[in-house]
């Protein structure tokens, strides 16, 4: 045998017998290292029925997985109509909402339905149309449920009870969904598809808080009474105000929701709401931009009283006025009393020394009274909370 033995074959040592073709080892020179259990395994197949013993061979270590790289994207589809990217409210609401009030309007509020809605459909804002049903007796419910059928922007709000145009509009830019709120009418008078322009205004303007719609022309009935009573509580009023307005009770107008919240409970129930939101919204510093349109020839029987509704323009006007500056109301005709009382006096005095007639202190008096209201009345203008 020679000197340098051959190590005792794998697996002998266990116990188990090489399969035949293995009985001959090669010669090492070194002994092999010991082998664990985990490195030997047995195999599962067999020879006859000697099982069969094999090293375990390390494995190179894996090579590392493919990167998958991102599928390219797609090219855009080509868009043929470009309405610029969408404006829409807080929380998805919608951007505006348009409050149509509408009182026996059934033969022809349809149309300003389609018309509006197609403005609003061909804008980029998002929108809700909020018509408003003050309790008609004619089928103008029926026709808005109908067209809320067919146009799933519209909601209709009905009233058990006619409430008059002031209390539809508060009420519903009260629920209004949209940060910006227009008003209008279901007449035909307006220009309602420049509505999208309105609302332009106001979003890329912040400084603007209400566009109005300053009509150019008077199509109203009782033209011939209607136009020099309008302008003369139109000149009141900017006496009042100390403000150029061009059109003071426009029915088209857009404005923004958050701002005219504190002022709602002003609006009169009547047409002089429109009065009312102009006049709240100067007085505040409030800036107001006039966009000049023109006035159709109403559809429709008009619900506008000349003798009545022209009486509550001007009471109103004073109203508001008193609300916000009452010094601008009280105080000139106080001082003028006293100025005049003061002259008589004087004149008394000259012609019938130190004697007074009634009229004359009547006059005093009456000034000074009505001056200390002003004050007063200022007083508490000035130490009130809010609006």
């Amino acid at each position: 045998m020679n000197e340098h033995t051959t190590s005792t074959q794998p697996g002998a040592e266990h116990g188990v017998t090489p399969v035949d073709g293995a009985t001959e080892a090669l010669p090492v020179t070194t002994a092999l290292p010991p082998v664990s259990p985990e490195q030997v395994e047995e195999s599962s197949s067999r020879v006859g029925d000697e099982p069969t013993l094999r090293m375990e061979v390390p494995q190179a270590p894996p090579a590392p997985a493919p990167v998958e790289q991102p599928a390219p994207a797609a090219a855009p589809t080509p868009v043929t109509e470009v309405r610029g990217e969408p404006t829409t409210g807080r929380d998805g609401a919608p951007y505006v909402t348009v409050v149509l009030p509408c009182y026996n309007e059934g033969e022809h509020v349809l149309q300003e339905i389609d018309r509006i809605t197609a403005a609003m459909e061909a804008s980029e804002f998002t929108y809700e149309l909020l018509c408003i049903d003050d309790a008609s007796t004619d089928n103008t419910l029926q026709v808005l449920h109908d067209a809320a059928n067919r146009y799933p922007n519209i909601r209709v709000m009905p009233f058990r009870r006619n409430g008059g145009s002031g209390t539809a509009r508060r009420i519903g830019t009260q629920q209004a969904y949209g940060e910006i709120v227009v008003w209008t009418d279901a007449d035909m008078t307006y220009e309602n598809e420049r509505i999208p322009e309105l609302v332009r205004i106001l979003r890329d303007d912040e400084s603007y808080d209400q566009v109005v719609g300053a009509r150019t022309t008077e199509e109203g009935t009782h033209k011939w009474a209607r136009v020099p009573a309008k302008w003369l509580i139109r000149k009141i009023a900017e006496k009042l105000s100390n403000e150029k307005i061009p059109d003071l009770n426009s029915g088209l107008r857009a404005f923004r929701r958050e701002v005219s919240l504190p002022y709602l409970r002003l609006l009169p129930p009547g047409f002089s709401c429109v009065t009312t939101i102009t006049l709240a919204f100067l007085h505040n510093q409030h800036d107001i931009k006039y966009v000049p349109t023109s006035y159709a020839k109403r559809a429709g029987v008009s619900k506008f009283h000349f003798v009545r509704d022209a009486y509550r323009y001007i009471l109103q006007v004073l109203r508001l006025v008193m609300y916000f500056n009452p010094l601008k109301v009280l105080l000139p005709p106080a001082l003028w009393m006293v100025g005049i009382g003061v002259v008589k006096a004087v004149v008394d005095m000259v012609r019938h020394p130190f004697y007074f007639p009634a009229s004359t202190v009547l006059l005093l008096v009456s000034g000074m009274m009505i001056g200390s209201v002003a004050l007063l009345a200022d007083l508490v203008v000035r130490s009130r909370d809010g609006v």
